[in-house]
């Protein structure tokens, strides 16, 4: 029996109306709910930074596992499916709602914020040097000591400090490894057509269909694409696509034949082609190694 994806919600019970939280790993496994196990694939509904303090390990994200060691972060934007494995690595995460990302940052590191969290633009996998480590070592612990302090009239103030520093370095790192695009010019059109995809993935795989909702032609939304992720349109529009197949295959029931006509293909053939042309694997063969 296939067992649905759970969806976490955000929760900080020592302070309900915080907009982030910092949460050591280990806590994780020791105070996972009884409806889902940090080991098995759940859906985030708030954006997280996963840092690695020590030990080596794998984390699965969108179905796809990537490993780590000490000095490894991962970036996690609301909406990601993912589970952690259980190595006795040791770590430090910290969840953000919508109202840090909306609210709490200027235009401009809001922008940054945007990119560093969204996997579509880049890899979530970040690794930092030693010496950046060390400083981002020396902030969390800044962090954890303020959780801790009375509260105050600077409290909230000296912790979006210190998170707009932390994300500052993390996302320098990525630019200094020309890990992550730097060009924003189009980055909220880029941001509208990801959008669109998700909500209508279903409808249409054609850059024309969304193009004209955005009212361009689809050789600029080609454009605004690739000076955003160097990609096209129509690879970015697959890449979706294929993610959100790979949750009806994981999450539900329905039979392959089923599927297909839930994702808009008229004929279950061309259905299983396309998933093998971008996976490598059949749609049997991805939901028997996934549940």
């Amino acid at each position: 029996m296939i067992k649905k994806t759970p969806t976490i919600a955000y929760q900080n019970s020592s302070n309900p109306k915080s907009f982030f939280d910092i949460v050591p790993l280990r806590e994780i496994f020791k105070k996972s709910p009884k409806d889902h196990k940090p080991t098995e694939n759940h859906k985030l509904s708030f954006y997280v930074l996963f840092v690695i303090t020590a030990g080596e390990g794998t984390h699965t994200i969108n179905y796809k596992t990537y490993s780590y060691k000490k000095g490894t972060i991962f970036s996690l934007r609301k909406g990601v499916i993912h589970k952690f494995t259980d190595s006795g690595a040791d770590g430090t995460l910290l969840a953000f709602t919508d109202d840090f990302i909306i609210k709490h940052i200027g235009k401009n590191e809001g922008l940054k914020a945007l990119q560093l969290f969204n996997e579509l633009i880049e890899s979530p996998k970040i690794e930092v040097n030693a010496s950046t480590f060390l400083e981002i070592e020396i902030i969390l612990e800044q962090l954890n000591n303020e959780m801790n302090v009375e509260k105050d009239l600077y409290t909230s103030s000296v912790k979006r400090s210190l998170l707009h520093i932390l994300l500052s370095k993390i996302y320098r790192e990525k630019v200094k490894d020309k890990k992550v695009y730097t060009n924003t010019k189009y980055l909220n059109q880029f941001l509208k057509f990801q959008s669109l995809i998700e909500a209508q993935w279903f409808e249409s795989r054609t850059a024309l269909h969304y193009a004209e909702q955005m009212s361009i032609t689809p050789k600029t939304l080609n454009n605004i694409v690739k000076a955003t992720i160097e990609k096209s349109a129509k690879s970015l529009i697959d890449d979706i696509v294929i993610t959100q197949i790979k949750r009806l295959l994981v999450n539900t029931e329905l039979s392959i034949g089923e599927i297909a006509y839930e994702a808009g293909f008229d004929d279950p053939t061309n259905f299983f082609k396309y998933f093998k042309k971008n996976t490598s694997l059949s749609p049997n063969q991805f939901r028997e190694k996934h549940t």
